[in-house]
């Protein structure tokens, strides 16, 4: 798989995987099939995988750890702190102060098992904490070692710049594919300008625009896709001509209309690294696929035509989970 380099030296694979299903969020969790996903993306090629600590919460990490500990490559794994969440419960609080910032890392690095960690988002941002102040902690992680790199996560443009001047950024996180295009208006351009590099996630629409989610009553126990408002039997119907135009336009590059979704960020720009996330052989095989699919600029205008004359209903979180986004 080709590499690409996301900002200051930090190379990864050109896409990653998000882990995060593993543990929580779309169903039960399977650590033996898990464990083979994650070997067989290393076999593809894949050296990129993102995880945090409010995943499982701690039980995302836990199994990376594992996974880490077989000795499969060189890996370059990137976490995230920020959000406090009790166990079994999606509401949650925002924190992104230097002393939870201090004791978040030291928990990461144990559950881990490492010494390092190549990349450190802040998961959410608090207004009400000074991003200078959060900076200025992640900034003494680089000088003790304990971190390489240092991202943001659904930041806005402002917060990006003011970031940036306390210490280089080297990724941006935020949620970004054929149906969420915010990022296009300030944040993009903010961190092309500054030369940061982006990693979208969910850019296969939790995988609404693959086709595969169809009725608002498939989801099992434990999907929080069921309470999604763009998941709802209106959001369904509302947002089918963005599923359709999708499915049309892979039909047209001869591919399936996931690797459409992330041919179509890959061919962005050179410094995005998407990392759909998947628990499932089937589907990491099929992403990884979508490396060999290039969209000339010519079909990419012609694509993101069509896509402006349609809107998005509906929010892509409920309102407990809209919280810290564009902070």
């Amino acid at each position: 798989m080709n590499k690409r380099i996301l900002a200051n030296g930090f190379e990864v694979s050109s896409l990653g995987l998000g882990c995060m299903g593993m543990s929580e969020f779309y169903g039960p969790r399977n650590d033996d099939e898990s464990l083979r996903v994650l070997s067989r993306a290393v076999e593809l090629g894949i050296t990129f995988f993102d995880t945090a600590d409010m995943y499982g919460p701690h039980h995302n990490e836990e199994l990376l750890g594992r996974f880490l500990k077989t000795g499969s490559g060189t890996l370059k794994i990137a976490s995230k702190f920020g959000i406090l969440r009790k166990p079994g419960e999606y509401a949650r609080t925002i924190d992104n102060t230097p002393v939870y910032a201090r004791t978040c890392l030291e928990g990461s690095l144990k559950r881990l098992g490492t010494d390092h960690i190549d990349l450190y988002y802040v998961h959410r941002l608090n207004p009400a904490h000074p991003i200078e102040d959060t900076i200025g902690e992640l900034s003494r992680m680089v000088e003790e070692g304990k971190i390489s790199h240092i991202g943001l996560c659904e930041a806005n443009a402002t917060t990006i710049r003011k970031a940036h001047a306390i210490h280089p950024i080297t990724a941006i996180q935020t949620e970004y594919s054929i149906w969420t295009r915010e990022v296009e208006d300030q944040v993009l351009p903010t961190c092309k300008k500054l030369g940061i590099g982006f990693v979208p996630y969910s850019p296969l629409g939790r995988g609404y625009l693959t086709g595969a989610i169809t009725d608002s009553n498939q989801f099992g126990p434990g999907d929080f896709r069921a309470a999604l408002p763009r998941f709802s039997k209106e959001g369904l119907k509302q947002n089918r001509r963005i599923r359709e135009l999708v499915t049309q336009s892979a039909a047209e590059q001869n591919c399936t209309p996931a690797q459409f979704c992330l041919a179509w960020l890959l061919s962005k720009d050179e410094n995005i690294v998407p990392i759909p996330g998947t628990k499932r052989l089937e589907y990491l095989e099929e992403n990884v696929g979508a490396t060999a699919h290039k969209l000339s600029q010519r079909s990419l205008l012609a694509f993101d035509n069509k896509l402006s004359a349609l809107s998005v209903y509906g929010d892509r979180y409920t309102q407990e989970g809209m919280k810290g986004l564009n902070a």
